[in-house]
């Protein structure tokens, strides 16, 4: 027989690519939110930053982590002695409760983190993006 036999190659390869897209899901770790839009700068990148996040049902997230408010308050105050501090940065859903956003935001302000903004989706000539985000410009708070 002079030719080679492709057919084993090919069922691996298309079990190969079943695997890959049964996987491709559960390698998204992310919190899906719906962040309201505005325009605003860009954060840089070489800021130390601790993401919050609320999802729809109001739970809150440091970074993709579930926590309570007690551990919230210790991380912020380990975070308060950190020098220098790092920036808050809050991204929550459209339909989050601003009740439950300021519990958090006193609890940071309570800690000594002054810096705390707000992620938004970005508007490009006047249209909102979908699924990007711009990080608000961080200032203190007076």
């Amino acid at each position: 027989m002079s030719e080679i036999n492709v057919t084993p190659m090919v069922d691996v390869m298309l079990v190969l690519l079943v695997i890959f897209i049964l996987a491709a899901p559960l390698l998204n770790h992310a919190i899906r939110l719906d962040l309201p839009e505005a325009q605003s700068d860009a954060l840089p990148q070489d800021a130390k930053l601790i993401s919050l996040s609320f999802d729809v049902e109001g739970r809150l997230f440091w970074d993709t982590e579930l926590i309570d408010s007690e551990i919230l308050k210790q991380r912020l105050l380990l975070s308060a002695k950190q020098k220098p501090q790092p920036e808050i940065l809050i991204r929550a859903d459209k339909s989050t409760r601003f009740e439950r956003i300021a519990e958090v935001m006193a609890a940071a302000q309570e800690q000594g983190l002054k810096q705390i903004g707000f992620a938004t989706d970005t508007k490009i000539n006047g249209k909102a993006t979908k699924n990007s985000v711009d990080h608000s410009a961080l200032a203190p708070k007076k």
